[in-house]
């Protein structure tokens, strides 16, 4: 993946419904270039679906929540921060002070699924060490 899949990634995760001729205009390429690169990115496995996102009140009841603490290696968070962007898992990243330099908020709809996304974002380059809690209840 390039700096053009990871944008094309982040204006999806904003709002999956956006037309292909609106994504190109905002990464200044043609639109067939949009579409050859969300088959791309599609037929890899790295985009694996769209989907509806809820109010978290509304969507108490769909699937795991956890968040992620990580530790980035040196001056790494940039890079680390552009990959954890077009994590499908991710729905959102924090940069935080203190022990961790960021926190991920993420959503599975099962264990196996979430064991998927932790491993995937432990193999990102230039991530050191994680910590995962997996969220069982808020209250207000």
């Amino acid at each position: 993946m390039d700096d053009t899949d990871l944008r094309l990634i982040a204006l999806l995760r904003q709002d999956a419904r956006t037309p292909a001729a609106v994504l190109a205009e905002k990464l200044g390429v043609a639109r067939g270039t949009v579409r050859h690169r969300l088959q791309k990115l599609e037929d890899a496995g790295i985009i694996t679906g769209y989907t509806v996102t809820l109010r978290p009140e509304q969507a108490a009841d769909s699937g795991i929540r956890a968040w992620m603490a990580v530790e980035v290696e040196g001056n790494q968070t940039r890079a680390v921060v552009a990959h954890l962007r077009g994590e499908p898992g991710l729905v959102a990243l924090h940069d935080t002070n203190g022990r961790w330099d960021l926190l991920a908020e993420l959503r599975a709809a099962s264990t196996a699924e979430l064991s998927q996304v932790l491993e995937r974002i432990r193999l990102i380059k230039g991530i050191r060490h994680t910590e995962t809690s997996i969220l069982l209840a808020t209250y207000r």
